[in-house]
């Protein structure tokens, strides 16, 4: 059984696979269980009829399952987990809201115009606490093995990395040792690499939000 996935087309190039790290995280969930998936790239600026029609909302990514479209990520991830449960990725309930601000700490930063606003100062915040962790419990958020949670976080770290250092010129600091060598780790996977927008998306994409 092929599942169908819309995600995001790259903007300005409707057949290449977009920069969205929600619709990353989706694909990295069915590659990393093995699952069969048909890609349909859906150009956000020109979403099509059936889209629509099928998601009123017009949000991807969206996954077909039994006929019936379901969007949102944790939605979606849910489910994949239920219906493939080997390997299991369930992430311990007690890790799974690791790194759960670093995102939108990002997003504040990367949007911001007035440096003493203490946005970087929020970021460096979440990203030690994330370093901390995987000090004590690493290499990975729940040890040993990817979990959910890695696969949530590392679309969003490329995302960081990427945009920062174009829009900013600001790179995570070095001393954070063991989130360096966590990103190395996520990044290198064969299922990260396959399902990675190319930089030059990931720029255009944060482009009108950055500088609207």
């Amino acid at each position: 059984m092929t599942l169908e996935v819309a995600v995001k087309a790259a903007a300005g190039a409707p057949d290449v696979l977009g920069d969205c790290p929600f619709c990353q995280r989706v694909l990295l969930t069915l590659e990393g269980k093995k699952v069969p998936y048909k890609l349909i790239l859906i150009n956000l600026s020109d979403k099509p009829k059936w889209f629509l029609e099928v998601n009123p909302e017009g949000k991807v990514p969206v996954v077909k399952f039994d006929d019936k479209w379901v969007s949102d990520s944790d939605v979606i991830v849910g489910i994949l987990e239920e219906k493939f449960p080997e390997p299991a990725l369930v992430t311990p309930s007690e890790f799974s809201s690791v790194g759960s601000k670093v995102f939108g700490a990002f997003v504040t930063f990367l949007k911001s115009k007035d440096p003493s606003d203490g946005s970087e100062q929020a970021l460096l915040a979440e990203l030690k606490a994330l370093d901390e962790h995987l000090k004590a419990h690493g290499p990975y958020v729940a040890g040993e093995k990817v979990t959910a949670v890695d696969l949530a976080l590392a679309p969003k770290l490329y995302h960081l990395d990427v945009a920062l250092g174009h829009f900013k010129k600001w790179t995570v600091p070095a001393d954070l040792t063991h989130l360096h060598k966590y990103k190395e780790s996520l990044f290198s996977l064969e299922s990260f690499q396959k399902t990675k927008a190319e930089e030059k998306y990931v720029i255009a994409g944060w482009e009108p939000k950055v500088n609207p």
